[in-house]
């Protein structure tokens, strides 16, 4: 681990395996912590804090996130094999993500010395004014399947507003949340202002959420351990992000170009296997163009190859044999309540690879609201497809679950688009397109997605605390 510049073990001296997704196979080794070794690392961001950290200008600020973000591409192609070999992604998306990780931190750079405050008019005989302030000490824990991307996304904001970080990584994805540590510190960045931990989520994320000297809690993952950590939070009154996935709707008209809503709903779903917070795992689509879109969907489906993420295959393997069961428990239990299986809908064996953890790409046809593979986020590549028959059933249906992440319509009719905008329940819409947007545009979600903004200037607001000053003059 490293806390304060130094990489360091647990102090009980456990260990724990990182595995390649695509063979079973044990990469390497990193430390487990407990809730010691949280303390030790909490208390170093907190001197940190209040150390050389606090001397350090806005403006420089933004020069050693700078540096980082160069420092980052420089090492792209190392980051982008070590993430591909730990979480499976093929290898051009983990390029992609680490260039994206670059982008954070480059972005965030340019705002460091532009968090200004504002000047209240309340007569020519006061003064009144803001200041932005940092929270203190942030602790980011961090989902395993965008491992450095996700790092960064949180990291770089929290330190242009001049806060510390305890880094929590998934215990299944480690390395780069690792590398990135040193990265920082050979940009420039004080010892101890970003320190790392890595275990599992009881023993070292539940002690890093519950510890008093954490001002800010920034998470993504289970709506269950979302509101474990925000509970845990309220203890000691620590302000929380939470991103904790979603059940996105893909919908699509009658008046669709249908070859780019194919296309969409190919992305929406089989980018990293399914295993996207904001993946379209439903389809919401007019049944005058269903036929239509099943005819390209499941023959594009079904000429996705599996295989090893260095390979750079179109589909790679899931997280673990974990998440390989839940995947398969789900499809398992629709196909025992007769849901249509359009395509896949099994555990795949990959020549060479029988040890790896793949599932078919999957299709599940026609499917009734109530249904729990319609309510439920799999996390995995499975699209749920769900029929309606006007464009007023579609805004239902796609508010019909419990999550709101993001949604996406195909249309050519703009006014009808942009009153889906208006009406779904969502935190990010997307017209014509899906996962479109990127670092300069909010992300976050509502109802049982969380809330809480990342991304963009909005991100910002969670790291700094307004302090008015009003004199007499």
């Amino acid at each position: 681990m490293v806390i304060g510049g130094d990489h360091v073990e647990a102090a009980g001296g456990r260990m724990i395996e990182t595995l390649d997704p695509a063979t079973g196979h044990v990469i390497g080794h990193f430390p487990a912590a407990d809730s010691g070794d949280v303390d030790r690392a909490v208390s170093n961001s907190r001197k940190a804090l209040k150390g050389d950290w606090q001397s350090v200008t806005p403006a420089e600020r933004g020069r050693i996130l700078n540096r980082t973000a160069a420092l980052i591409r420089n090492d792209a192609d190392r980051l982008a094999r070590i993430e591909t070999l730990e979480s499976g992604k093929p290898l051009r998306e983990a390029r992609g993500d680490i260039e994206t990780a670059a982008g954070y931190f480059e972005y965030y750079a340019g705002m460091a010395d532009k968090l200004q405050g504002d000047s209240i008019p309340l007569g020519k005989d006061f003064m009144s004014f803001t200041l932005h302030e940092p929270v203190g000490v942030t602790a980011h824990i961090i989902p395993w399947n965008f491992p450095l991307v996700t790092t960064a996304r949180g990291v770089a904001p929290a330190l242009a507003a001049g806060n510390t970080a305890v880094v929590k990584p998934a215990e299944q994805t480690s390395l780069t949340s690792l590398i990135l540590a040193d990265i920082l510190e050979q940009a420039g960045l004080p010892k101890g202002v970003c320190n790392v931990i890595t275990g599992y989520g009881n023993e070292a994320g539940g002690p890093l959420t519950a510890h008093p000297d954490i001002a800010h809690v920034t998470f993504t993952g289970s709506v269950p351990t979302g509101k474990t950590v925000m509970k845990s939070a309220a203890d000691h009154v620590a302000s929380v992000t939470l991103e904790l996935g979603g059940k996105s709707p893909v919908v699509v008209l009658a008046d669709a170009d249908i070859d780019a809503a194919v296309e969409g709903t190919l992305k929406a779903i089989y980018l990293n296997a399914g295993q996207v917070c904001s993946a379209g795992s439903r389809l919401v689509v007019e049944r005058s163009v269903h036929a239509q879109m099943m005819d390209r969907l499941v023959p594009r489906a079904e000429a996705l190859t599996l295989g090893h993420g260095l390979d750079d295959p179109p589909l790679g393997p899931v997280i673990s044999a974990d998440q390989l069961a839940r995947i398969d428990g789900y499809v398992r239990g629709a196909k025992s309540r007769s849901v249509k299986v359009a395509t896949g809908g099994s555990i795949v064996e990959v020549d060479s690879m029988e040890g790896g953890f793949f599932f078919a790409p999957t299709i599940l046809d026609d499917l009734p609201i109530d249904e729990v593979v319609v309510q439920e986020e799999i996390f995995g590549p499975v699209l749920c497809v769900q029929i309606v028959d006007s464009p007023e059933e579609a805004i239902a249906v796609a508010n019909g679950t419990e999550f709101g992440l993001v949604a996406g319509i195909y249309t050519r009719d703009i006014a009808r688009a942009l009153r889906f905008a208006r009406d779904v329940d969502a935190g990010q819409v997307f017209i014509n397109q899906f996962f479109a947007g990127g670092i300069a545009t909010p992300f976050g979600g509502t109802k049982n997605s969380g809330f809480g903004r990342e991304k963009g200037l909005a991100a910002l607001a969670s790291y700094f605390q307004v302090k008015c000053i009003t004199a007499r003059i």
